[in-house]
Parts: structure tokens; C-alpha cells; sequence
């Protein structure tokens, strides 16, 4: 597999940011499970999802598990893809870590290390678009006219999961089943670690990128 990515890190460390960059500079898809479940949410075959993910906590394995194998099998993903929100448990990390080296691939693993008070400002000031899916936050990057899109005048939403007691829920279930999935990539020599700091999402994509270009690098 040409070009495999895995961001790892807390809610609110700009996977999804990230996520989107590689895409345009790799051209491979990028697969957010947070979009898979939004987009399931209001569907029949969604059951409780929606509660769950408004509720903070994770969807089960194994429906995760199902959902990204689906995805991983589509054409344009079979050369590589750029994995955001997945895995977040350690049956999921297994899980497509034994997919992953059946094909004989190692991803490039990369966490996302973030102050925790950083966090709950960047999650609770989160604001998106509903109409073309812009992304704003009130603290570090707003709007130029507040609660307004600068690209189509739409108004800006709030996630149902980003309320500060649904934040603070969140990274408590990133800090007991995610934060372990650091050691198990580690082993396997996948990880790289990457202080984002107070960067802006454009130099912390160079850096992203600079890991990237190493690790791959020592494959060869």
C-alpha cells in the first residue's frame, strides 16, 4: 500500500485538519469515522449510534470494525488512505493492524500530543458550517462576521458532541481506551510523535509531513 496514515491523538487535536491536507498532498482518501457516524445518524440502520455519539462515548468495536472494513475495500482506498478517529480502542487497533500486515503494510502512525486545557478551548469553540462544511473556532480562527460562514453567509452550528460535558466525557474515554493504542503502535515501530503546540494547522502539517517523508524513508 503506497501511502497508509493513521492520525492518532485527543479530540480536538486537529486530526481532521490534518486529515484533510494530507489528502490534497497525497491524493489519497481521507476516512473520518466521526463523518461515517455522523452521516449514519437519522438513518434506520443507525439503531442507537446517534445517542452514543451525542452522548460522548464510543460506538461499539465491531460495528466500527465493520464499517471501516467496508470503506478500506472501496477502489479509490485500496492504494492508501489517511485514517482520522480510527482505531480508538484496542480491539480496534488489532484489529486493523492484523488487516494492515496480512497486506503487507506498515503505516506511518501519527500522534498528536496537545495540552489538555488547550483541548477543552479548541473543542467548545468549535463551529461549522452546515451548508458547505467550513470549519471555524471561536477562540483561534473565527468567522470574519461572528456566527456567520465567510464563504456562503450560512450560520455557524455546534456539534451536538462538542458541549463542554460531553468534551470533557470524550477525553475521558480518549484517555482510557485511545492512549494505550500509543504503546501497541510503538512496538510495532509506526509511531511517530509530533508536539502540536500552539502551531498553525499549516506548520504543524509541515511537520506532519517531514515525519511522514522519514519513516517512509527507513522502509525503503
Amino acid at each position: 500500500m503506497r501511502s497508509a496514515v493513521i492520525l492518532l491523538g485527543a479530540p480536538g487535536s486537529g486530526k481532521g485538519t490534518q486529515a484533510r491536507l494530507l489528502k490534497a498532498c497525497l491524493g489519497v482518501p481521507h476516512l473520518s469515522t466521526g463523518d461515517m457516524l455522523r452521516e449514519r445518524i437519522g438513518r434506520v440502520e443507525a439503531g442507537d449510534v446517534a445517542q452514543v455519539v451525542r452522548s460522548g462515548a464510543l460506538v461499539s468495536d465491531d460495528v466500527v470494525n465493520r464499517m471501516v472494513d467496508r470503506r478500506l475495500e472501496e477502489p479509490d482506498a485500496r492504494d492508501g488512505f489517511v485514517l482520522d478517529g480510527y482505531p480508538r480502542t484496542m480491539a480496534q487497533a488489532e484489529h486493523l493492524a492484523g488487516r494492515l500486515e496480512a497486506a503487507g503494510s506498515a503505516p506511518v502512525v501519527i500522534y498528536l500530543l496537545l495540552d489538555y486545557n488547550v483541548l477543552i478551548s479548541r473543542l467548545s469553540g468549535r463551529r461549522h458550517c452546515p451548508c458547505c462544511g467550513a470549519l471555524y473556532n471561536v477562540n483561534d480562527a473565527p468567522p470574519s462576521r461572528p456566527g456567520y460562514c465567510d464563504l456562503d453567509g450560512c450560520v455557524l452550528a455546534t456539534r451536538e458532541d462538542d458541549t463542554e460535558p460531553v468534551i470533557r466525557r470524550r477525553l475521558e474515554a480518549y484517555e482510557k481506551q485511545t492512549r494505550p493504542l500509543v504503546g501497541f503502535f510503538r512496538e510495532r515501530g509506526w509511531l511517530c510523535e509530533i508536539d502540536a503546540g500552539d502551531l498553525r494547522p499549516e506548520a504543524l502539517f509541515e511537520k506532519v509531513c517531514g515525519a511522514i517523508r522519514d519513516k517512509s524513508s527507513r522502509k525503503q
